[in-house]
């Protein structure tokens, strides 16, 4: 028995991590795809991405995971270190742990790597249609369907679509101009990211995600490219002075912030020539996300700090219930009603829980004494423990 595909396809912008994955998804609910890019190749800014179970639930639905293992790095713990002495303060395992408790392990590894593999399977699936350097125009929504705008460098042309899905990233012209929603807000915290060949580094930090947690700043590393080679992430408090929101860093600079940092980590952070800063702005996950045939997805929807490691998983997330609740839809604008109502409140949750970790992370003297003795009497399995609620997250149609 065959199944026809709906008349009119689903309109996604953007073709990140969320836009790619719910392109996947929809496909899979029997929707034709129109996924739309308004850059003329796809290439990730930034370089390391952690994949915790929830998310890979997710990929390994879509039968992505071994592509993805075998681009990725699998740390057997995350480390975590004072910045004032560089005491190890406990220890979260991950590894076989995570793999035996989620049935699913915590990857890492480079933006670019996942990209690519969500990139070709779209391009596998006959019913996407990826369409690069497109800007999107005029939107209506007529009730009954959306018609929109597309521009390219060879013309014009009018789609129409039974839905249209921003997943076009914080600064979405989707929830900004089309559903008159807010602006992303700065945070107050910027990122430096850099990367370094394997070799540099001691065998210990190629085994391990670490985390040093300092005044106003911290630091984040672990391998990628398959171990080949090693990411650094530097969040610190500051404002941000500068006309666009991605620049490369003031390599000087950045380290004069670390100066009184220990000698171990200092050495690392020194290794790179080239560090790259952008501003970490945020979107509040608690306004609307849907409006008849309209919806935001990831970023778009709910932008947040890093300090969880959740904003691809939040996407990836979003995409299989988005794809679960549109098949077989037949009234489209209650399917995204359900899809905010059911996304929403885990997202704020997520959202608030970085906000938490962004305060508890960068405390000063004397703060910082209760934080790292909270830390030091909490054991191994507490602290995973403590993640069970993110990582053990699965969506009905991956269970």
């Amino acid at each position: 028995m065959t199944h026809s595909l709906p008349a009119q396809p689903v309109a996604v912008v953007g073709a990140g991590i969320g836009g790619l994955t719910a392109a996947l998804c929809l496909a899979r609910a029997g929707y034709r795809v129109e996924l739309i890019e308004r850059t003329e190749w796809l290439a990730e800014v930034g370089a390391g991405l952690q994949l915790s179970p929830n998310a890979l639930r997710v990929l390994a639905g879509l039968g992505l995971l071994p592509e993805l293992e075998a681009k990725a790095a699998e740390p057997a713990t995350v480390r975590i270190h004072s910045a004032r002495n560089g005491r190890d303060l406990a220890r979260v395992p991950l590894g076989p742990v995570a793999r035996e408790r989620y049935g699913l392990p915590y990857l890492v590894l480079h933006r670019a790597d996942l990209q690519k593999v969500l990139l070709d399977a779209v391009s596998n699936t006959a019913t996407i249609t990826l369409t690069l350097g497109a800007s999107l125009g005029e939107v209506t929504d007529t009730g009954t369907g959306i018609e929109a705008g597309i521009t390219t460098a060879s013309g014009s042309r009018q789609i129409s679509a039974c839905a249209l899905i921003g997943a076009d990233g914080v600064r979405s012209e989707v929830r900004q101009r089309v559903m008159k929603g807010p602006e992303a807000r700065f945070s107050g915290r910027t990122a430096y990211r850099a990367t370094l060949p394997a070799s540099a580094v001691s065998d210990v930090l190629m085994a391990e995600t670490g985390l040093w947690l300092g005044p106003k700043a911290h630091l984040v590393h672990y391998p990628v490219r398959s171990g080949r080679e090693f990411n650094l992430v530097a969040l610190v408090e500051e404002n941000w002075d500068a006309d666009g929101w991605s620049e490369p860093a003031d390599r000087d600079a950045l380290l004069s912030r670390f100066a009184d940092w220990p000698a171990e980590i200092r050495a690392v952070m020194e290794v790179p020539d080239l560090w790259v800063r952008w501003a970490l702005c945020a979107v509040d996950a608690g306004t609307p996300w849907a409006k008849g045939r309209i919806a935001l997805l990831g970023d778009a929807a709910h932008a947040m700090l890093p300090f969880a490691a959740q904003g691809a998983a939040m996407a990836i997330e979003d995409a299989a219930v988005l794809g679960r609740l549109m098949q077989g839809a037949k009234d489209i604008p209650a399917a995204l009603a359900a899809y905010q109502s059911q996304r929403q409140p885990r997202a704020v949750h997520v959202q608030e829980a970085a906000s938490t970790n962004a305060t508890i992370y960068h405390m000063s003297w004397p703060a910082c004494l209760a934080r790292d003795a909270v830390l030091k009497a909490s054991s191994p399995e507490r602290l995973l423990k403590r993640m069970d609620w993110i990582y053990g997250w699965r969506d009905s149609s991956t269970a």
